[in-house]
């Protein structure tokens, strides 16, 4: 894992994968700042982390709003070492039948407020000579599947986004990277079965082996702890030269 010590904040760290990666983290030894809009969510993941012997705070963060990310970053007594921008939602539905306000609130919660926090926890990285931010991608900012135009539309502008603060940051010790994983078992993409299901007409266990699975030649989901030790290795001394990726965790599906 990464050297020890680092302050992590993860947005969207209630459950799925920002809990997931909050607790293997903490577990390393770093601070871990779990916030979700889902204040209790965020409250219950940072317990387990402090009964487990870790270190960790929760706070309620609408990414969505500038009056919430200034209350969480002037709440926090200190600069941010590692950013993971996390938070997420999903809409399934033709873009006929796709509400706008549904639209527009997820590019405002995975486009739009990746800018707004990063913006907002930048020049404390700046001032201490050293930042990592890591974005949560998906498959889905590479590749496009129908009936999801927002969320891909979401995903594939957080790649650009990093590109240019690549080179915006260039002139110091901060990086930033996408982590583009296929599927990870979470109650998120339980709900997109449901959903998928639905709209292609299929079964939930077609959706899996068809959907889901079949593109991957390795056929499995990711697991929690390949998205943790990617992160760590980002945040990792080694990796200072990494930056604008996209860390593709596909099992093999862009490749084909």
């Amino acid at each position: 894992m990464s050297d020890p010590g680092k302050r992590i904040l993860i947005t969207g760290a209630g459950s799925g994968i920002g809990a997931g990666i909050a607790e293997h983290l903490a577990e390393a030894g770093h601070e871990l700042l779990v916030t979700d809009l889902d204040s209790e969510a965020a409250a219950a993941v940072a317990w387990r982390i402090v009964d487990r012997g870790g270190r960790a705070r929760a706070f309620a963060l609408d990414v969505t709003s500038e009056t919430s990310v200034s209350e969480v970053c002037g709440a926090l007594e200190g600069s941010v070492d590692v950013l993971i921008n996390n938070a997420g939602l999903q809409h399934v539905a033709k873009l006929e039948d796709f509400p706008m306000e549904k639209w527009e609130l997820l590019v405002q919660v995975m486009l739009v407020g990746v800018a707004r926090l990063t913006r907002a926890v930048l020049p404390g990285m700046r001032a201490q000579e050293f930042g990592r931010i890591i974005n949560i991608g998906s498959i889905h900012s590479l590749v496009a599947s129908a009936y999801k135009s927002a969320y891909v539309s979401a995903k594939h502008g957080l790649i650009g986004f990093s590109r240019v603060l690549a080179l915006e940051t260039a002139d110091s010790d901060i990086t930033i990277n996408t982590v583009c994983p296929t599927y990870v078992r979470t109650p998120l993409v339980d709900k997109q079965i449901a959903d998928q299901a639905r709209a292609h007409g299929i079964s939930e266990e077609e959706v899996v082996d068809r959907i889901m699975l079949q593109p991957m030649p390795k056929g499995v989901f990711i697991s929690m702890e390949e998205l943790a030790g990617i992160c760590a290795f980002l945040v990792s001394p080694v990796a200072r030269n990494i930056t604008g990726q996209a860390i593709v965790v596909d099992g093999g599906w862009t490749v084909q």
